[in-house]
């Protein structure tokens, strides 16, 4: 992409646009649609490309694994998460890698009863709370609720949080963590001037994420040398016993409770956005009553799936819930079209090419120099219509159930879903993230038989222009969504729901 202005400024500035507008994902979807499957850039003094391509993404996740890096991520991200497995590379990160990888074995929620008691306490509030006809914003009940899980996965220690009067602790703890994660956005956009951004407020922040968990690490030592011990072997522990450093065991807590809390909860709040019923605008000006999509077939379909695996007042199994093939395929496509993580970026450690993005039609090899960084998104990656047909931006878990054009060459089947990473660094907690998630959804359509839109206080959807190669240069774009980009992807202004 050529850039107008010296260092790309001007490129910075329509970045730094959409991301205040809530639409980042959607200028990046459009620069690829624009120009190619992968752009190369040059910002702020930094040399990089970004890409959609399926095959460019096995090279650098697979085939081409030791050639690519987290580089940039690492002192971007480090003052939060410290020296864990997401900021890792090469002997350090195997190590991490080999002793997490055996905590997630599934005998270790083979019953289910690490979700119930918080799924449990999530119900209560909701019907406490969820009658309003303003409706109830459940994004940060389902924050609450992955916190309370990981913190008894992890720690045999939970928060609680969705117990406490919604103003403990741990609310301190997740406003810091959004604050701290605000910050390291800001850090990425930067690249190499990542050091340009967050400053006392950042640092202060990261402080007050350490101390939760130090907290948590502390009451865990002091109830083992008590003999108060749980009966069970947890993440805490297998930790501890690889390390007695207590900045590295925390450095991995935080990782592992990072990816086990976020990622989950904004999952979950995707998929109860998709299954609220349509209603119509009834004016510009009504900011109660905009478009909140869009598919109540789909959450009758998923009522029907439940009713007939599980029978009035039958506790919730995995054998059951792995019959639910159509509720796995909302599941799917909601990570489809609103992946938790929806880009990521590597750094390019040795002199290489990728498969594709050369020559005059992008179809050649392409070379990559030590040291450019290079983004791979996922979230275009998943609505190219050439992958996934014509109806691609569209809700429809149905395309799960039959043939799609991704099928038919062997590296776009592999490559073309990547909701929970591939390659070496494909995500540890998958199984329990999807059987969190699935137990989480059958339990509110169980316990609640009406679903129904609560009321945003602006419009969801908004129309932009957009810079374009086209004879005119711009063209006009709408996003249907306010995406707000932490470290994964949230609805900016949350998900009110009205319960009955």
């Amino acid at each position: 992409m050529r850039n107008r202005w010296p260092l790309g400024i001007d490129r910075l500035l329509q970045i730094l646009k959409a991301d205040a507008d809530d639409r980042l994902m959607d200028l990046f979807h459009h620069d690829f649609q624009d120009v190619a499957n992968t752009i190369e850039h040059g910002l702020l003094g930094s040399h990089g490309f970004r890409t959609n391509e399926p095959s460019n993404i096995a090279a650098m996740l697979s085939s081409q694994f030791e050639e690519f890096g987290v580089g940039l991520r690492r002192p971007v991200i480090f003052p939060l998460l410290g020296d864990g497995i997401f900021t890792q590379d090469g002997a350090a990160w195997r190590h991490s890698r080999a002793m997490l990888r055996p905590q997630f074995s599934k005998h270790l929620y083979q019953d289910l009863s690490i979700f119930c008691e918080h799924v449990d306490n999530l119900i209560a509030r909701v019907a406490e709370h969820g009658h309003s006809l303003v409706g109830l914003d459940m994004q940060p009940l389902f924050f609450r609720l992955t916190l309370d899980v990981s913190t008894t996965l992890l720690f045999d220690d939970s928060t609680y949080s969705l117990r406490a009067d919604w103003a403990g602790k741990e609310t301190e703890f997740a406003k810091h963590f959004a604050i701290a994660q605000d910050f390291v956005v800001q850090r990425f956009r930067y690249l190499n001037l990542y050091w340009l951004a967050g400053g006392r407020p950042f640092l202060k922040a990261c402080a007050s994420v350490h101390q939760f968990v130090d907290n948590i690490i502390e009451r865990r030592e002091t109830n083992l040398k008590a003999g108060v011990e749980g009966g069970r072997y947890y993440f805490i522990d297998a930790i501890a016993n690889e390390t007695q450093d207590r900045k590295a065991l925390r450095s991995q807590l935080i990782n592992t409770l990072l990816a086990g809390r976020d990622t989950t909860a904004v999952l979950l709040t995707w998929t109860l956005w998709v299954f609220a019923p349509s209603i119509e605008i009834q004016s510009e000006l009504t900011l109660s009553s905009y478009l909140l999509p869009r598919y109540p077939d789909v959450l009758q379909r998923v009522r029907a799936e439940i009713n007939s695996v599980f029978g009035p007042g039958e506790e919730l199994t995995r054998d059951g819930i792995r019959k639910m093939k159509y509720l796995a395929n909302v599941l799917k496509e909601t990570l489809r079209l609103f992946p938790p993580i929806p880009l990521n970026i590597k750094t390019v450690y040795k002199t290489t090419t990728l498969p594709r993005g050369g020559g005059p039609d992008g179809s050649s090899p392409l070379l990559v120099r030590e040291g450019d960084t290079i983004a791979f998104i996922i979230y275009s990656t998943h609505r190219r219509k050439d992958l996934y047909g014509e109806d691609a931006e569209e809700f429809r878990p149905e395309r799960w159930e039959g043939d799609m054009p991704l099928y038919h060459d062997e590296v776009n089947a592999n490559w073309s879903y990547l909701s929970f990473n591939g390659g070496p660094r494909h995500c540890l907690g998958q199984d329990f993230a999807l059987i969190e998630a699935s137990y989480t959804i059958i339990r509110i359509l169980q316990a609640f038989p009406s679903i129904k839109p609560g009321q945003y206080e602006r419009p969801q959807s908004q129309e932009w222009l957009a810079d374009s190669s086209s004879e005119s240069g711009r063209v006009m774009k709408t996003s249907r969504e306010r995406q707000k980009m932490t470290l994964v992807m949230s609805l900016s202004d949350g998900c009110p729901v009205v319960f009955g």
